[in-house]
């Protein structure tokens, strides 16, 4: 007997007809909306809907399945997708008649990207965007897949319907029976935590941390190439502890590459998302706020630990890029386009010969100026002066931004400016950088009772976790930079009012109004792109207590660090922003 899984992974057997179904005129949600990747979506044929509960009734009063893509705006497979299928009048119409269709911007609604990430990993082996799943009314995933050529998005969306309509009531079982075996909590018992647990959970680590490293080229894996921030950090701490030579050796591999190779913007400053080959040299164009934020502070740091003042440098850099190309009325946007103004990947930062090409670190300026038997400082005064005849170049060109503003990504950049603002250089413009963003988020996402998710032509969008958890820490760092207990206060109110919120007897839920129901609450959140925000806001937590003697704010961090006890110990390489808080 099949499985609900293996039923619903049978689901896709195409067919060629298509049944219309009875169909309630929509019309497209999205026009002259706040968020720009959505905005982008509003003259689509396709009659898009926000992610609300008004949508969901649509779909349950009309029994349509909801097909829910995600993306996001420097995404460059969610533009050919659009371009291929969203515009395409065909495809338009059977999205139309047949299914509620509905946009996401994953940066707006970070939760529910989350769990249609995590459904169709485990039903597909992959994931990534766009994302596209379909929904059944009572809001159960039952299909997802990632780009589908044009054709092919047809085949899918004509069989689809056709078994739907021959038998909705039996898909709608085995979508819900297969979202509770997918998201059916591990059978990890609650552990005691010992004296030695932390050493455990560091030995182990270090295990899985070997057996993913790339030694001989740095990063983890064997093939995309991503910053894997929360790791690095937690394994820069455990360097510090142990000074292991194999570790130092791999952490300054892999921060010499990423700062030197294709993943970094060797001349505008700031990183790209991720590199495409494991030798670091292709990459994904688009820059995140997040990224440049949370690479900014561990170079900060790994400067601190390996004592190494060109780790500092690139820090700065970072640093400055982000207030040079991203800061807008104090805060800071949340990308730049991996497509240029012409629709080209990367066509912003490659060079105009044939088969255009991007800068890389070949050589030291002392090893340039010995090649050429020129003086260091002359040396440095040509690359300087061929690097601002390169950017007056690019100027020209259009780079395409997403203009709004992420409350947690700005939380991010908040640490990372109170970092730069304890440096020896430029400290003084790092802090007053700092200040007014910490004004800024008081005036637009936090203001004391209410939790803002964004930013635009006015605040929107549901908060989550990850923004009063990354808003918390910030401003906390800032608290401890300044001494003040105004602002102790402040972060205290906001931390707790996120327990309240996220935290209960059933885990940690990722926002405070679930119309998914798949993977509602869990006992700890993973580490991913960005750390886990239920770790971040548990270690400011047990920081707070410390400098406000807040009993409660402790007792919620033990509480939580006992729950998720047990998958840290399975995972630590995956749950490593939490190894730092078991004493």
């Amino acid at each position: 007997m099949k499985t609900s899984i293996s039923i619903l992974a049978s689901v896709l057997v195409l067919s060629v007809t298509a049944n219309a179904a009875n169909t309630q005129s929509l019309s497209n949600q999205l026009k002259n909306h706040d968020s720009p990747y959505l905005a982008m979506h509003g003259d689509d044929p396709v009659q898009w809907q926000q992610w609300n509960e008004e949508t969901i009734k649509k779909a349950q009063q009309q029994n349509k399945l909801l097909f829910v893509s995600s993306g996001y705006f420097s995404c460059h497979w969610c533009h050919v997708m659009q371009r291929e299928s969203y515009k395409n009048k065909e495809t338009a119409k059977l999205l139309n008649d047949n299914f509620i269709p509905v946009k996401v911007d994953r940066e707006l609604n970070a939760s529910l990207d989350n769990r249609l990430i995590d459904f169709v990993e485990k039903t597909r082996g992959y994931a990534g965007w766009p994302l596209n799943v379909f929904v059944t009314p009572q809001g159960y995933p039952i299909v997802g897949m990632v780009y589908v050529p044009p054709v092919d998005f047809q085949n899918v969306l004509n069989s689809l319907n056709d078994e739907w309509q021959a038998r909705s009531d039996e898909l709608t079982i085995i979508a819900e029976k297969a979202s509770k075996e997918l998201t059916m909590a591990t059978d990890l018992k609650k552990i005691s935590i010992t004296k030695d647990f932390k050493e455990k959970i560091n030995k182990k680590l270090l295990l899985e941390t070997y057996a993913l490293a790339d030694e001989m080229q740095g990063g983890f894996g064997d093939q995309n190439k991503f910053p894997s921030v929360p790791q690095l950090n937690v394994l820069l701490d455990t360097y510090q502890h142990n000074r292991e030579k194999r570790l130092g050796n791999f952490l300054q591999l892999t921060l010499n590459v990423m700062a030197s190779q294709g993943m970094r913007d060797q001349l505008g400053g700031g990183f790209y998302r991720y590199v495409i080959d494991p030798g670091w040299q292709i990459p994904h164009f688009e820059k995140m706020l997040y990224d440049n934020a949370l690479l900014a502070s561990l170079y900060l740091k790994a400067a601190r630990i390996f004592n190494r003042t060109d780790y500092e440098h690139i820090a700065r850099e970072t640093l400055d890029f982000m207030l040079e190309e991203m800061k807008a009325d104090e805060a800071f946007i949340a990308s730049m386009s991996a497509i240029d103004g012409k629709g080209i990947e990367g066509g912003y930062y490659l060079s105009d010969i044939e088969h255009g090409h991007h800068l890389i670190t070949a050589d030291s300026v002392d090893e340039i100026a010995r090649q050429n038997n020129w003086t260091p400082y002359k040396t440095e005064k040509l690359l300087n002066l061929a690097r601002e005849k390169m950017l007056r170049h690019r100027k020209n060109r259009v780079l395409p931004l997403d203009s709004k503003k992420i409350a947690s990504w700005n939380g991010l950049v908040l640490s990372a400016l109170v970092a730069g603002a304890q440096l020896k250089i430029d400290s003084e413009k790092y802090f007053h950088a700092a200040d007014k963003l910490r004004s800024y988020i008081h005036n637009n996402f936090w203001d004391g009772k209410q939790l803002y998710r964004a930013v635009g032509k006015s605040t929107y969008g549901d908060a989550g976790l990850e923004d009063a958890a990354y808003l918390t820490k910030g401003l906390l760092d800032w608290a401890n930079l300044t001494k003040d207990k105004r602002d102790y206060k402040k972060a205290t109110r906001l931390a707790e009012k996120s327990w309240q919120w996220f935290f209960s007897d059933r885990g940690w839920q990722l926002n405070r109004n679930a119309l998914l129901k798949y993977k509602e609450t869990e006992q700890a959140v993973l580490d991913g792109p960005l750390p886990s925000p239920s770790a971040i806001l548990t270690q400011a937590s047990f920081e707070l207590a410390r400098q406000t003697g807040s009993k409660d704010l402790e007792d919620q961090a033990r509480r939580s660090l006992e729950v998720a006890a047990a998958l840290v110990q399975e995972q630590p390489f995956w749950y490593a922003s939490y190894i730092g808080l078991y004493q």
